[in-house]
């Protein structure tokens, strides 16, 4: 019981991410923007504690906009006509996206702008990366793409149902990066085997569809794939 009331409590949580994705425009870009600038330091070679910060500001920056759009919705429940105090409220937490958008371009820009000049100067030279470093990079992005896939189809609940199937997503996800990391065929077969179950077993009790099971774990571990092609 504890279990089950955890994911749903989780459910409804990554619900609430999927609506705002789905339904504030704003989000969607900053979800895109995290993922480009995540990219672009992997790329780059910024290093570990310079990477941590700007992973920091990016998730200040969503949680901001998400916070912003949860409050535009409480005014509009219990102001729904014109009101003055609505818009100061609605003002002031657009206000406060602002603070930390601009915060997080300077801290941003900062801690790029040697890269990028270095870029410049002796040309792109991609940076590679450890296994472990490139498999959580790649659980990320996958996550945010299927966050956005789900959000554009609307349909079903985060956890249960929709296009793609998160589960199978991250199952092959994992999948791609263990082979990598382990370069042990018996360890890459058996983590495979218990993809495909994960994947099988979401079909077996009718939350997703083989199609959307298919699509799921086509993007985990195509884009897990590429990554390691990049930057391995």
């Amino acid at each position: 019981m504890p279990l089950r009331k955890w994911v749903e409590s989780a459910n409804n949580a990554i619900e609430g991410i999927l609506y705002a994705a789905k339904s504030q425009r704003h989000v969607r870009y900053h979800l895109y923007a995290a993922s480009v600038i995540l990219l672009l330091s992997f790329l780059l070679g910024v290093n570990r504690g310079e990477f941590l910060i700007i992973c920091l500001i990016s998730v200040m920056v969503i949680v901001a906009e998400m916070i912003n759009s949860a409050i535009e919705v409480v005014v509009d429940m219990v102001m729904p006509g014109p009101s003055e105090r609505a818009r100061i409220i609605k003002d002031m937490a657009a206000g406060a996206v602002l603070i930390a958008a601009f915060g997080s371009i300077v801290i941003g820009y900062i801690i790029l702008l040697p890269y990028l000049e270095r870029a410049v100067k002796e040309g792109i030279r991609i940076t590679k990366h450890s296994a472990e470093d490139i498999a959580i990079i790649a659980l990320v992005v996958v996550l945010i793409l299927v966050v956005i896939t789900k959000s554009h189809f609307g349909k079903g609940h985060p956890l249960r149902g929709g296009l793609p199937s998160g589960h199978a997503a991250m199952a092959f996800s994992i999948w791609v990066s263990v082979s990598y990391i382990s370069s042990n065929f018996i360890v890459s077969l058996l983590t495979f085997v218990t993809a495909l179950v994960i994947a099988q077993s979401r079909v077996a009790v009718r939350v997703h569809t083989p199609w959307e099971v298919f699509l799921g774990a086509a993007i985990g571990s195509l884009i897990t794939f590429i990554l390691f092609s990049i930057f391995y």
